[in-house]
C-alpha cells in the first residue's frame, strides 16, 4: 500500500466507545441436538436457552438489499432463524418504500405474530406502526435505525456509529505516534451527511483525533455507493498533494474509493475503512489497506435471537438479570493484519 510499512500490532479498539452490552458476533448455535457433535466452525457457547422451546412466530422486515451490508443483514437474520427449530420466521421482502414497510408490519400485527424484528427504512416513519404492534402485545426488536419513541420497541440492537469514529480516530492517533508523523494530513471520506449515523461517525473520529492533538484536514461526503466513493476520492486526491491518513466510513463505498487511489497512482497514506467487507479483509491481507472498523452485519441475527428469547419469556443466560436488556449496543473493533483471521468469517460481499 504505502511506502511506510503496514502497522503490525494488536489494537483493542472500542474501549472508549459506549457499549451497553456486547453480544458475540459469531453465528448462532443450533438448538438441534443432532448438531451437538458437529465439527463446524461455530464458536458460540451452547446454553440452556438454546434448547428447543415453544415454537414462536417472528416477523422480520428490513430495507431492500441494495448495499452489501444490508444484504448481509438480511441473510444473517434468515440464517439465525434457520438454526432454531422453534422459530417460524415470516420473512418480508425488503423494501425502501416506507408505506410498503408499514403495510408489512400491519400484516404482522393482523397475523398475530409473537415478535417483530424490524430494521426500518426510516426509523421515524416506522415509529407509529411499531407502537401499534407494541400496544397489541407484540414485542418489537428495533435494529440499527432507531425509532423516535421509546415506546416503539421492547429492545433495540444497534451498531456503535460514534464508537466507529472513536475506534478509527484512536487507531489513526496510534499510527501517527508509532510512525513519528509530524504535522499529519488527515482526510475523511464520509457517507451521506444528512444521516445521523454519518454525523455520529464523524464526531467520534474528530473527538478521538482531538485526544492526540490532531484534526481532520480534508473532509468530503459520498453517498455509500461505489460511484460516489470513486468520485469523492478523486476530488480529495486532487485537493491534497500529500495525505498521511484517510478514513473512509464505508467499505462498500470503499470499492470506488480504492479505484480512485489506483487510478491516481497514490498510495502514500494509511487507508482505514469502515464496516468490514470481504474486500476490506482482502486488502488488509495484501497490504493495500491498513485496517477497517467493524460495523456488525449480524445485528438482525442478534435481533432474531433476542426476539426468540423475549417471546419465550427467557432472559440472557450469561446475565444475572432475568430479562433481555432494553438496549444492546455492539462493539466497533478495529481489524488489522494482526487479527484479520479472527473476523474473516464475519465479512460481507460488497
Amino acid at each position: 500500500m504505502s511506502a511506510r510499512p503496514p502497522l503490525r500490532r494488536r489494537f483493542l479498539a472500542g474501549a472508549a466507545a459506549t457499549v451497553v452490552t456486547c453480544l458475540a458476533l459469531t453465528a448462532c448455535t443450533s438448538n438441534d441436538p443432532e448438531d451437538s457433535d458437529d465439527d463446524s466452525n461455530d464458536t458460540t457457547a451452547v446454553s440452556a436457552n438454546d434448547d428447543a422451546g415453544d415454537t414462536v412466530t417472528i416477523g422480520f422486515s428490513g430495507p431492500a438489499a441494495d448495499h452489501g451490508w444490508l444484504a448481509a443483514i438480511n441473510s444473517s437474520a434468515q440464517e439465525a432463524a434457520d438454526r432454531y427449530e422453534d422459530i417460524d420466521l415470516q420473512f418480508a421482502e425488503g423494501t425502501n418504500d416506507v408505506n410498503a414497510q408499514i403495510a408489512v408490519v400491519e400484516g404482522f400485527i393482523n397475523d398475530g405474530v409473537d415478535a417483530i424484528v424490524l430494521l426500518p427504512s426510516d426509523g421515524a416513519a416506522l415509529t407509529e406502526v411499531a407502537i401499534q404492534a407494541m400496544d397489541a402485545g407484540i414485542p418489537v426488536i428495533n435494529v440499527d435505525r432507531e425509532f423516535s419513541s421509546p415506546f416503539a420497541a421492547r429492545t433495540t440492537v444497534l451498531g456503535d456509529n460514534y464508537g466507529m469514529g472513536v475506534s478509527a480516530g484512536t487507531y489513526a492517533c496510534g499510527l501517527i505516534e508509532e510512525n513519528d508523523i509530524s504535522d499529519p494530513v488527515i482526510a475523511e471520506i464520509a457517507g451521506i451527511d444528512a444521516l445521523p449515523l454519518t454525523q455520529d461517525r464523524s464526531q467520534g473520529f474528530a473527538d478521538a483525533l482531538e485526544s492526540c492533538g490532531e484534526e481532520v484536514d480534508q473532509r468530503q461526503a459520498a453517498e455509500f455507493t461505489v460511484e460516489s466513493g470513486e468520485e469523492v476520492a478523486a476530488s480529495l486526491l486532487q485537493a491534497e498533494d500529500k495525505i498521511d491518513i484517510i478514513w473512509n466510513h464505508d467499505d462498500d463505498q470503499g470499492v470506488g474509493v480504492k479505484a480512485a487511489f489506483e487510478n491516481a497512482g497514490r498510495d502514500e497514506f494509511f487507508f482505514i475503512g469502515g464496516a468490514g467487507s470481504c474486500n476490506a479483509m482482502d486488502w488488509i491481507e495484501d497490504g493495500s489497506m491498513e485496517a477497517t472498523v467493524i460495523y456488525p452485519p449480524t445485528q438482525a441475527a442478534d435481533g432474531i435471537k433476542l426476539a426468540r428469547l423475549i417471546a419465550q419469556d427467557k432472559g440472557m443466560s450469561d446475565l444475572v438479570q432475568v430479562e433481555v436488556p432494553k438496549r444492546v449496543v455492539l462493539n466497533a473493533p478495529v481489524v488489522s493484519a494482526d487479527n484479520v483471521d479472527e473476523y474473516r468469517d464475519l465479512c460481507f460481499e460488497s
